[in-house]
């Protein structure tokens, strides 16, 4: 039975996932990837332009997953150390929960892989630090969210600002790859 549009895409970015979960296993080459799911090479092509983009859809889901509960937390508390309390706590339970992903988050997997990718988890990673140092420091991080500001400028205005879009999208503070499919099949 053919699967339905979009089910492969995620069906390949699991396996992915998967893959990166053993820190010491092979690099995973598009090969391994196909091996893994029954198909061909060119299958994956056809839903995937290059290695760099399976990877790029990674990152998309930590990008979404971590900035929607980011942003529940800034609209949900006021205290900027109960912000920054829980901001640790859904980062912590995240690497726990999705080790694979981690692996993309931190830029270990994206070693020998295409640069922008870890030029895009830089721009990930640096409003998240900024977000948890401004909260910290007890500021709350809401205020410039509902401004809708893109990107963070904790460093210059001392406020957290992450993007006020999907603030809904996920129910859970963490969230896995798997939540993901169901959210994106609503």
């Amino acid at each position: 039975m053919a699967a339905k549009p979009g089910e492969r895409k995620l069906q390949i970015l699991q396996s992915i996932a998967e893959l990166l979960q053993d820190p010491k296993g092979e690099k995973i080459t598009t090969a391994l990837l196909a091996k893994k799911l029954h198909v061909s090479e060119a299958a994956l092509y056809r839903h995937f332009a290059s290695k760099a983009q399976m990877y790029e859809g990674l990152i998309d889901f930590i990008e979404n997953s971590l900035f929607s509960v980011i942003n529940r937390i800034g609209a949900e508390e006021q205290s900027g150390v109960k912000q920054a309390e829980l901001i640790v706590a859904l980062l912590l339970g995240f690497a726990q929960k999705n080790r694979g992903l981690t692996r993309v988050l931190i830029g270990d997997a994206l070693v020998n892989e295409d640069d922008r990718l870890q030029a895009r988890i830089n721009q990930l990673r640096q409003p998240t630090c900024a977000c948890v140092t401004s909260s910290a420091a007890g500021n709350s991080s809401s205020r410039a969210a509902s401004r809708g500001n893109r990107g963070c400028s904790g460093r210059s205005s001392g406020r957290c600002c992450w993007p006020a879009a999907s603030r809904s999208r996920h129910r859970s503070y963490l969230p896995s790859l798997s939540h993901f499919a169901a959210s994106r099949a609503k």
